[in-house]
């Protein structure tokens, strides 16, 4: 229980539900700041947070004024579309409470005028507004709980890749380029053939009318028909008796 996630009057519910499941995989308690734009009842918060709500800790403060009561300032830590700094300088400690604001109107412009050193922001070189509430509190709380070492267990350990020593390759192991009579550069191609294969058939040429099958499929192709592709298997003429 190092790290604390807070929402201040959250609008939509799969958000604040998905959030919800992420506190209670990282054993993160959860503010919510009233009011809020839906009930905590509702279908598309259960949904989102499916069985999981049981184990959240979870706290609802009446307004902002109840929860700055409750919570000292040098805990918090605000993270906004609008903000400078980066949030991987932000100075993550235990019990620190990271603050979002809602879809809607984001943190709150007092916040950002009041405690601009204490504001981060994810980066966006893409060049879009934000990114989704439930998507920007997964990242920061990831890399706080990386920053303080938080985690199931030791970190995995890679197995070490067993590089094979130069000399234990010839040269006739490698797929030798074919010579520029017979090789088709195509773009995402290699210009060689692979060892143990026959170099590749040459095309038949085409024949005159620009359609390989010539005549009246070619006038068809080449702009005598209707542009519409041709049903196979259609129904024939009934037979006159």
């Amino acid at each position: 229980m190092a790290l604390h996630i807070a929402l201040i009057e959250p609008k939509i519910p799969p958000n604040t539900g998905n959030i919800a499941r992420l506190c209670a995989a990282t054993d993160t308690p959860l503010h919510l700041i009233e009011p809020l734009g839906f009930s905590l009842d509702q279908k598309d918060v259960r949904r989102a947070g499916l069985d999981y709500w049981d184990r959240v800790d979870l706290w609802l403060h009446p307004n902002w004024f109840r929860f700055r009561d409750a919570i000292s300032r040098d805990r918090c830590l605000y993270f906004s579309a609008n903000a400078e700094r980066d949030y991987r300088e932000a100075p993550f400690r235990t019990n620190s409470v990271l603050i979002f604001g809602n879809e809607t109107d984001g943190l709150p412009a007092k916040i950002l005028e009041k405690h601009p050193e204490r504001c981060y922001r994810i980066p966006m070189p893409g060049g879009v507004r934000s990114l989704n509430l439930a998507n920007a509190v997964s990242v920061v709380l990831y890399e706080g709980m990386r920053q303080l070492g938080i985690g199931d267990g030791p970190p995995p350990v890679l197995p070490e890749l067993a590089l094979a020593e130069p000399d234990e390759f010839e040269e006739d192991d490698l797929p030798q380029p074919a010579s520029n009579e017979n090789a088709m550069l195509r773009p995402g191609r290699l210009a060689g053939r692979i060892p143990g294969r026959g170099p590749r058939p040459s095309r038949p040429p085409r024949p005159s009318g620009g359609h390989p099958a010539g005549g009246a499929a070619a006038g068809a192709v080449a702009g005598g028909g209707n542009g519409r592709r041709r049903r196979r298997g259609g129904r024939g003429r009934r037979k006159e008796t």
